[in-house]
This record gives C-alpha cells, structure tokens and sequence, in this order.
C-alpha cells in the first residue's frame, strides 16, 4: 500500500524545504522528495557557497589595500584550496541544519528521482528502489540548471557553468565571462579579486541589464578600474576548446570579429528549469519551455498539483522561492479546510534582486526607464556614498543610492543601489514598498547616525530637493 500524505513537494531548494516546514507547521502530513542534497542548488551549489567564496575575495582585497586603513600586510597571497575548502564547508553546515529542520518538523525525506504518475502519485526512484506515494497535493520544485551554450557545452575543464567554478582545481590565468547578470559578474568579480585576468562579453548593451541604467553605467566603471574588459554589445560566436586552453571568437559591439585565447570560461547566459521525465505532460500540466504556468498562489492548470520557484516564471531568485513556498502551503491548507490563514498573492514589483559584487548592487520595483514608460511622471533622487560620513569612514566612498517616485502620488515606485552593503541596506525600501509608502513617510522616519542607511532618507529627500549633504 501506497505511503500517503497530505502534501508532497518535489524538491528541497530554498522553495521546497521552506514550503515543507510551513506545511508542518499549519498541520499537515508532510513530505519531500530529494534526489541530491537537502537544501538544493541554493543552499549546496548557489547562493550560500558562491557568497563564502565573495567573502574571501574581499578579505583578500582588503589585506592588498591595508595601507588605506594605516595597516601593514605583508606576503599577501591566496590559498585557493583553502578558500574553496571553506565554501564547501559553510554549504555542508547548512545542509545538515536543513536536514535538521526536517527531523524537527516531522517531515519524512525521500532521497530519489520523483515522477507523477497520476492524480495524487509520485513514484520515487531511490535508495529503497521504486516506491509509489500518495498525497492530497503535489508541488513541483526542482528547480533549475544552468544553460549550456549549443556550440560549446560546459565539459568541467576548460568551460565551466557556476557549478564548475565553485570548486576550481586551477586558479585561471585569463578568464573569458560569458554573461553579465548576477552570477556572472559575481564570478567575475571573485576571480579578478583572486589574480585572474578576467574579460566579460554581453550581449545586450550594458553590464547587470535588469538594473537602473545608472547603476549599470557605474558599475562598467567600477569594474574597470579593477582590471576587468568588459564588452557589451558583443556576442560569443565560437569556442575552440583545447587541452591548454580555448580559442574565442568574439564579435564586438562595432561589428569585428576577433579572436583570443583564454585558460576557461565561464558560462552564465540563463537557467533551463528541470521540468523534464518529471510527469508533467502525464498530468496535462500547462508548461511553456518548461516553465510551469501558475496562479499568485502556486497553482497550476491540474488540481492538486502546485508549483515553485525557478520551475515558474521569473524572477528567478531563491527568496521569492521561498515566499511562494510559504504561499502555497497556506493555500493548501485553506484548500484542506483550515479556516485561520489567508494567503495573498504574491506582488513581484516587491521583489528586491541583490548582485554580490564589487561593489554591491541591489534594487527593488522600476527602474527610473520602466516607470516612465508605464506612464508614471516620475521624481528620482540620487545620492553619493560619498556623501556619507560612515561610508568614508568605512574607506568605501564609491557608490550611489537612487528613488524613484510617482510624482503625483509620492508612492516609491522603486529603489536602485549600487556600493557597500546595499544588499543589506535595499531591505529598508522593501519593507517600504510592501507597506506602500510615500515619500513623506521616508522623510519624516528618523534614520541613525552614522550609518549606511542614512542614505535612503537622503535619496529621498535628493528626489524632492531637499537633500542636506551634497
């Protein structure tokens, strides 16, 4: 007889587990399916590790520049073994406290491979070898996989997805970066912080081409500065892979094609979700390239069968995984007759979306561009780190904040950042937004001194003319 729950989720990425712990919570006979590590991509092989391995980049960028700080620091060098032995480490902490979470909430763990065979059916394909479940609900949250480049598919040596460049065995001497969104500037950013001569190739027109189209402009600079090559509007035509190395060819924003040798590359050009031999076309779920389609709350087309994450459409990032976790299994709990919670849909204008760079960036709502041509007369105010007694203080004077606001209205449209910390700091026009505030609830909020986040009031107060430090 068939093992049956009340909700089964398939996948334990940052969406799966958070969804299988509020689960429990509301009372619900849980369980999740996992044919890797508790905690997926995020936690093992994504967002965590990559920000272990960040983190020494910057200890080490600090240690070069010790002499700012009135500091000697001699012999400086990178252990490159050691850093990634620190990566892997922070990743496998974390797994086992997930893997704790489970025990703690009474949820049951499957390790294996799951396909829906029918309405309420998953066939796990594991270490007990096959197995049939049962449940109520069903929701999909496996997650996605870096895309491959057609004419030069990642083998691990020369050309690596962010997987392969989380656990290099070789420092590169020249890096080719193909892709300038976050985890590609990221890589980029560790590896020129770690000695590597880095080159960056995108094809849309600017670096971070989601971001403010200010905060992308000082961004190129600022990497720049640091050494890099950055090319925009360019495009990647060939790789000729070799024992030694690869020959690119490379088309320039101008037209011309050149070619150049590099010790590997790092692809970073989008995610495929893995929606494949999962069961989907068995159930009739809607999909579109693989993408599930969903409601606000995480339902698809077939009754009983939800969805998550990088599985659905963007954006892409592990906290609203999360978010959309929590929301399903509310709603599943309201669908099974729980009359005490009231899920809402989530509003992706709320979303914030964080680079981990150097420097920083991070942003919330639209971009000073996208609230004009949604129709809004907008206010944007901008204002300098170095304007900022704390930044200075830090000796992290580079960056800039900048507010958008509807200028009949004085609702904060949007919040764009780029320097130290602003991935802490973004929080504070998120919180904003999801209360939906105004700018004269900004103005009138005391913010502490000295600190970063006198910033937000100041660039507030820039998009109205009222700005006191510059």
């Amino acid at each position: 007889m068939a093992e049956a729950y009340d909700v089964i989720i398939l996948g334990s990425g940052p969406g799966g587990y958070v969804c299988a712990i509020r689960c429990a919570q509301l009372g619900l006979k849980t369980a999740i399916v996992e044919r890797e590590n508790l905690g997926g991509i995020c936690l093992n092989w994504g967002c965590i590790p990559t920000k272990a391995l960040l983190r020494s980049a910057e200890v080490l960028h600090n240690m070069k520049h010790a002499a700012s700080y009135g500091l000697a620091a001699d012999n400086i060098r990178a252990d490159l073994d050691a850093v990634v032995k620190r990566s892997r480490g922070v990743a496998k902490q974390l797994n086992q406290g997930v893997t704790h979470l489970m025990k703690k909430n009474k949820i049951t763990v499957h390790m294996g491979d799951g396909k829906l065979i029918g309405s309420g059916k998953l066939e796990v394909t594991g270490e007990k070898g096959k197995e049939v479940l049962e449940a109520k609900h069903i929701v999909v949250a496996t997650g996605a996989r870096a895309r491959d480049l057609l004419f030069a598919p990642a083998d691990g040596k020369r050309v690596w997805t962010y997987r392969h460049a989380m656990t290099p065995t070789e420092l590169p001497s020249k890096l080719l970066v193909i892709g300038s969104g976050a985890i590609g500037i990221e890589f980029a950013s560790f590896y020129n912080d770690m000695g590597s001569e880095v080159t960056v190739v995108e094809m849309m027109d600017r670096v971070v081409p989601v971001e403010d189209a200010d905060v992308s402009a000082f961004l190129e600079k600022a990497l720049t500065k640091q050494g890099m090559k950055i090319m925009t509007g360019a495009g990647v035509e060939s790789l000729n892979v070799g024992a030694g190395g690869v020959k690119a060819k490379i088309k320039a924003k101008d037209g011309a094609v050149s070619q150049s040798e590099f010790s590997h590359v790092i692809v970073a050009v989008g995610i495929v979700p893995n929606t494949e031999n999962i069961g989907l076309e068995t159930l009739g779920v809607k999909a579109e390239r693989g993408i599930i389609a969903i409601d606000g709350y995480g339902k698809t087309n077939v009754p009983g069968v939800w969805a998550i994450g990088d599985v659905t459409p963007g954006p892409w990032l592990a906290h609203k995984a999360s978010h959309e976790g929590v929301t399903a299994a509310e709603a599943i709990a309201q669908a099974l007759g729980n009359k005490d919670v009231h899920p809402h849909a989530m509003d992706k204008r709320n979303i914030p979306g964080c680079t981990y760079c150097h420097p920083q960036v991070a942003s919330v709502g639209l971009t000073e561009a996208k609230a004009k041509e949604a129709g809004y007369s907008v206010k944007a105010g901008t204002f300098p780190f170095i304007g900022n007694g704390k930044a200075i203080a830090l000796g992290e004077a580079e960056g800039f904040i900048k507010t958008v606001f509807d200028a009949k209205t004085g609702e904060l449209l949007g919040a764009h950042m780029i320097g130290a910390e602003v991935t802490e700091l973004i929080q504070g026009y998120v919180v904003g937004k999801t209360l939906e505030t105004t700018e004269a609830e900004l103005m009138q909020t005391v913010f502490p001194h000295p600190t970063l986040s006198e910033m937000l009031h100041e660039s507030t107060l820039a998009a109205y003319g009222r700005a006191l430090h510059i």
